[in-house]
């Protein structure tokens, strides 16, 4: 059964990858928040020392910035997989204090975005690449992105047994959802899939180990998807956040209190 995904308590960082590159440089990867439920990727390009962050959360970004200065990293781009209901972006804050783009789906509705992306596009940073798909169902502006050996996919499917992320938040469609999960037949399935959420200790999987062991990829029919999301949704309850974060990301203000912050 997915998790609900409301809860994160402190990022701690950990060197998942660096992925070699044909003229001598790689890919450096970090997963980041690993002792919580909320995940967020730092990507960089190490012939350049660019940067980008993946679903980064409001909460840490002194830790981001501890990150980044660890290892001498600009920071180009903050990127948002879909409007969360669960927590605070972080990619407005960062554009105004790194000078950053940030990025998102052209469809979203959240203000302060620098930069749309649409299905299909490629953005590079330095040497590397990163695709952008469009998969709504959990939210309108879902999208999944692509780089180098890794796909982050936000809250649209989660590792094994956890399923996909919940349609019943604010612009999530179950139809939808089932119908967007063939955005995957497009991906090379030894991609490793890095989620927006997983029980903490969580190894990521790739994405052909996860068709052999996510529920919500082994089904044929969307009655059975539908039927699956109305059991998970039962058990999960309502998102304790969800009334400071979801206006928060769409006006890219942080409010004057943050009721888990305070």
């Amino acid at each position: 059964m997915p998790h609900q995904c409301s809860y994160v308590y402190h990022v701690h960082v950990r060197l998942m990858l660096q992925v070699p590159r044909r003229f001598g440089y790689g890919m450096g990867f970090l997963q980041l928040n690993t002792t919580g439920w909320a995940m967020t990727y730092l990507v960089w390009d190490e012939s350049t020392n660019q940067a980008a962050l993946i679903d980064p959360v409001y909460d840490f970004i002194d830790l981001y910035t501890e990150a980044l200065e660890s290892r001498s990293l600009k920071l180009t781009h903050a990127m948002a997989t879909h409007t969360h209901a669960d927590h605070i972006t972080a990619c407005f804050a960062l554009r105004e204090k790194f000078g950053c783009e940030y990025v998102m789906w052209h469809g979203t509705s959240c203000l302060g975005v620098s930069q749309y992306v649409e299905d299909g596009d490629l953005l590079t940073i330095g040497d590397t690449d990163f695709t952008f798909h469009h998969a709504p169902g959990h939210t309108s502006d879902s999208m999944l992105i692509e780089t180098v050996g890794h796909v982050m996919t936000g809250d649209f499917l989660f590792t094994g047994t956890g399923g996909a992320g919940r349609d019943d938040l604010p612009g999530g469609r179950v139809g939808v959802h089932w119908n967007s999960l063939s955005v995957l037949d497009r991906l090379d399935g030894h991609l490793i899939v890095c989620t927006g959420h997983d029980p903490p200790g969580t190894e990521m999987k790739s994405l052909n180990w996860n068709r052999e062991h996510n529920p919500v990829l082994k089904m044929t029919s969307f009655a059975e998807y539908e039927a699956w999301q109305a059991e998970v949704t039962a058990g999960l309850g309502s998102v304790s956040k969800i009334k400071t974060a979801i206006p928060a990301n769409l006006f890219a203000e942080i409010p004057e209190t943050i009721p888990w912050l305070d």
